[in-house]
Order: structure tokens, then C-alpha cells, then sequence
């Protein structure tokens, strides 16, 4: 195939992130060395290409001439760059109109995710139900004809991986409490508009708690540690890592130096990693560096859960879905906006003492945020 500079060649999947790799010469594709699927080293070489101008024979004629149609094609459709190999490759083998699939990449590239996407809705949506009763009657006859099996992701192994050290290094255990969300919801409410209108995005609950647990890390700092080897290591700032649920799994991206930010600057952080998560652009550096982690299963509906560890940190916060509940106060029945908060801990480096404290700090601060102002 013919090549163009800064024309993208391949994918390369590493533990964390998803890089694309684009041709640095025009010429000919001559040979690939490294096939879909292979697990290469920093320094192998993935493929040739033949530098230079593209001299048409014979024999190629007819191809040159297929390439150059389809160059013209694309560029009445606006499109000045290539598609990702591995999406390329669905849409063909599954005959798949390039149209139909919305682009999530760099530049609206079509990613594998957005082929695999559509397919997955098709399968559901165009099933007529004697197609799904023939379906059924298969299934009892040979399940195994539709079992499908998909090669776990680098991705994929790496999270199966830490959890798993997580579970077998550290001593974890979680403790649980509620906060009552209505001062931090009344300031939301009022706030919102001027706040997005001034710093041009949206407050969110995030920085709240972002906030919140930083007070709370430098009063209990044993939180924001990790241990190294024989060492206990005390983190004097907070790099706050906010887990991000994406197609191709979990990821934690890092706030850096999140206890010197403004809300604002919390808030612009937060959705700038968000959207680099889903887009599948997040860097190495936005992944490492972190000493707590926040996780919001509140966003899927989770009402309770026991968040579990990023090692080597020694402590998750764990938000929740926000639900009515009633509450008594000085003797009264009142219904109020509630949400469980779970602090998972490694029991080597925090006491439940530690746990508690740091646990009720960010549940007073919630429910008063002037505390946040005063630094009480």
C-alpha cells in the first residue's frame, strides 16, 4: 500500500494507554514485520517502507489508480486523515459503511471501540424475534457456536493485575459513613450559572470532594502515604487520581498538586482528563504520580460499595448515588439528600483511628463547606 506522511500505520496497546503510530516518509508500505496481535519490545521494528516517489508499472497501474480514487473520495468527504487499521479491518470484514460510524478518535478518527460499538447495537436492535427464537433453539442445541472469544486487552491485564496485588499485598479494610449533601447542593444550585459564565466550566460535586479530601489528608497524612519496602513514605502535596470508567476499561488519570488548586481550576482538571479518558488520548504522565484516589460509582446508580485499593496508595474514597432518605434531627423526622461514603484503607499504614477521622473530616466539610474557607 502506498503511504503518506503522518498517515497512521498501526496501533501500539500498552498497559495504560492506546498510542497511534503515523509514517514519518511517504513511499511504499514493502513489508509488515510485526503482525496484529504481536507483543513487540521499545526498540522493534514494525514494519518497512520503500521511500520515495511512487513509480506505477504494469502490474500496478490498476491499484494506483484504485488508491488515487479512493484519496479523491475521502477528500470530498472533508476527511484528511486515516481511520484506525484495526477499525478499518471490522468495518470490512463485517461490511460495515464508514458513514454509519461515528468517530470518537483524534480528529473524529473511527477507533475499533465505535466499530465494536455499532455492532453491538445492531446485534440488538436488528434481531426480529423469530430471528432470537431460532437463535434460542441454536443455543440449546451448540452454545459453543456462539461463545465469542476476545483476547484480553493489555489494558484489560494490566487492571486484572493490580487488583489482584492490591488484594494479596495489602491489608485493606473499608469503613463507612453518610453525608447529608444539602449545603453543598444549595451552593451548587446557587453558584452554578456565574461560576461556569466566570471560569467557563461547569461546578460540578467533584471539586467538593476533591477539596474535601485534601483537608482531610494533611490532618490524617498517613492516608496520603504508601509503603516502600521497609519504608514508610509520608507525601507532602496531593496528587489526586479520579477513576474513569471508558470503553476499553478503567482508568485513573492524576490531578496533580490538587490541594494548591483553585475549585476551578479542580473542576477544569477533572473534564479535561475526562474527556482526554474517553477520547483514549490520556498520556503517561497523566497516569502516574498519584497518593489518593477518588471513585464515583454514584454515576451509575451504586447506592453502596467497598472501593478497592490503587495500590501502592493506601487509601480510595468511594462516593455514591445521591438518594432521599429519612433522618432524624434534634428529634425529628426529615427527609434529606443522603450519600454513603466508603474509605478503603491498607490496614498496615492506617490505623482505624486514622480511617475514622479522616472519614468524618470529609463528611463535616461537606455538610459545611465554610470549613473549606476557614481551613477548620
Amino acid at each position: 500500500d502506498t503511504v503518506a506522511i503522518d498517515e497512521i500505520l498501526c496501533e501500539l496497546e500498552t498497559d495504560k494507554v492506546t498510542v497511534e503510530v503515523p509514517s514519518t516518509v511517504s513511499g511504499i508500505l514493502s513489508e509488515i514485520v510485526a503482525n496484529e496481535g504481536k507483543t513487540v519490545g521499545l526498540d522493534a521494528i514494525l514494519g518497512i517502507i520503500s521511500e520515495g516517489d511512487i513509480q506505477p508499472t504494469e502490474n500496478n497501474n490498476q491499484k494506483i489508480s484504485s488508491i488515487s480514487n479512493e484519496k479523491i473520495q475521502i477528500s470530498n468527504d472533508n476527511k484528511d486523515f486515516e481511520n484506525a487499521p484495526s477499525a478499518k479491518k471490522l468495518m470490512n470484514e463485517n461490511k460495515i459503511n464508514e458513514q454509519n460510524v461515528v468517530g470518537t478518535g483524534r480528529d473524529g478518527r473511527v477507533m475499533k471501540e465505535d466499530v465494536l460499538a455499532v455492532l453491538n447495537s445492531e446485534s440488538i436492535t436488528n434481531r426480529s424475534e423469530n430471528q432470537l427464537t431460532d437463535q434460542i433453539q441454536e443455543d440449546e442445541v451448540d452454545k459453543s457456536k456462539h461463545q465469542e472469544r476476545i483476547k484480553m486487552s493489555r489494558l484489560r491485564m494490566t487492571i486484572a493485575k493490580r487488583l489482584k496485588e492490591a488484594q494479596n499485598t495489602a491489608a485493606m479494610l473499608t469503613t463507612y459513613n453518610e453525608v447529608d449533601m444539602s449545603s453543598v447542593m444549595k451552593i451548587r444550585s446557587k453558584f452554578k450559572e456565574v461560576f461556569e459564565k466566570k471560569h467557563n466550566v461547569k461546578l460540578g460535586f467533584m471539586s467538593f470532594f476533591v477539596k474535601a479530601c485534601c483537608h482531610a489528608l494533611n490532618e490524617v497524612p498517613e492516608v496520603n502515604a504508601q509503603i516502600d519496602e521497609d519504608h514508610l513514605v509520608f507525601n507532602r502535596f496531593v496528587n489526586m487520581g479520579v477513576a474513569v470508567g471508558t470503553p476499553t476499561g478503567l482508568v485513573v488519570p492524576v490531578i496533580k498538586n490538587a490541594d494548591k488548586m483553585s475549585f476551578a481550576e479542580v473542576e477544569k482538571s477533572i473534564s479535561n482528563l475526562g474527556k482526554k479518558a474517553r477520547d483514549g488520548k490520556l498520556s503517561m504522565d497523566d497516569m502516574k504520580g498519584g497518593t489518593f484516589t477518588i471513585s464515583n460509582g454514584g454515576v451509575y446508580g451504586s447506592l453502596m460499595s467497598s472501593p478497592i485499593l490503587n495500590y501502592p496508595q493506601s487509601g480510595i474514597l468511594g462516593m455514591h448515588k445521591i438518594q432521599e432518605r429519612p433522618i432524624a434531627i434534634d428529634g425529628n423526622v426529615v427527609i434529606k439528600p443522603m450519600m454513603y461514603l466508603a474509605l478503603s484503607y491498607d490496614h498496615r499504614i492506617v490505623d482505624g483511628k486514622g480511617a475514622v477521622t479522616f472519614l468524618v473530616r470529609v463528611k463535616e466539610m461537606l455538610e459545611d463547606p465554610h470549613r473549606l474557607l476557614m481551613d477548620v
